[in-house]
């Protein structure tokens, strides 16, 4: 592993980056030629719900990561301290998640 390079890391990240980017434009160049609309009132209002939620979900877990390094350092010594960037990466996991699983279930749900 410490023969891998940062530049091989970031090569492979650009070329999934573009490869995705390809694939949603060909699914929405295929979805407009069959006729789908791109979004209709009933989508605006899921996604609409699904980001409030998460919006709110997101925030009462950094506020709770927040109390974590609180009380971990003025209070409890015994917690470990939290690293910046798996936290940035914790917050953005659960930010999706907690989107998808809202839009699927307010998807599901059908009466809005």
């Amino acid at each position: 592993m410490a023969t891998f390079v940062w530049p091989t890391i970031l090569i492979l990240n650009v070329a999934i980056i573009i490869l995705v980017a390809i694939f949603v434009i060909w699914m929405v160049q295929k979805n407009k030629k069959a006729g789908y609309p791109m979004q209709d009132e009933r989508t605006s209002k899921i996604q609409g719900k699904a980001a409030l939620g998460t919006y709110y979900i997101t925030l009462v877990f950094i506020v709770s990561i927040m109390l974590w390094n609180i009380f971990g350092n003025e209070f409890l010594a015994f917690l470990p301290e939290l690293e910046t960037g798996w936290t940035a990466i914790a917050i953005m996991l659960e930010m999706g998640f907690s989107f998808g699983l809202l839009s699927w279930y307010y998807a599901k749900k059908g009466e809005l």
